[in-house]
């Protein structure tokens, strides 16, 4: 499970923070995590956009979630070569709430910056269209969360619970 945090809600966005989960859609049992805050500058460098409709929309956030736009971040180069390293080497999807946003705005970090992207597009996965099959599900565990929405690796925990018991609902034996 893959999410990210922006400042913009375009494929050129500045990239926050980057937070992925390995997990078993099966069993929600989770695996190693990958977490990390990425330097604004370095993406407004880039060439990436901000977008004030955005800025407005964090400001609504809680205040938890917009300390940890502040906190320290590394280079975007950095951050994107340890994503790449964290998803090396396995056989996996690439789930993502919407596809043309988390994956659509990775990818396009990556050949901004002419890295290769490091996950075939035919695995990619959306949250979206599996909660679509059972809403309610989606409901009650936001309705239940106590961690911080709007981070990256708690929104991949929650995404996580209610994909898995979507997918078992649904699943045919």
């Amino acid at each position: 499970m893959v999410d990210i945090e922006t400042l913009a809600d375009t494929n050129n966005a500045v990239i926050v923070t980057i937070g992925a989960v390995k997990f078993d859609i099966e069993t929600g049992e989770t695996g190693s995590r990958f977490y990390r805050i990425v330097d604004i500058d370095s993406c407004l460098k880039a060439g990436f956009e901000v977008t004030g409709g955005t800025i407005k929309w964090w400001m609504t956030n809680s205040e938890e979630s917009r300390k940890e736009m502040a906190k320290h971040g590394q280079h975007i180069n950095a951050v994107l070569n340890d994503f790449s390293e964290f998803l090396e080497d396995e056989d996996y999807h690439i789930w993502a709430n919407g596809l043309r946003f988390d994956t659509a705005i990775l990818e396009n970090a990556y050949r901004r910056l002419d890295k290769k992207v490091p996950w075939n597009h035919r695995k990619e996965m959306d949250v979206r269209t599996l909660v679509a099959f059972a809403p309610e599900f989606k409901a009650e565990a936001v309705k239940n969360w106590k961690e911080t929405l709007h981070n990256a690796i708690d929104d991949c925990l929650l995404q996580i619970q209610y994909c898995s018991r979507t997918y078992n609902k649904l699943k045919i034996t």
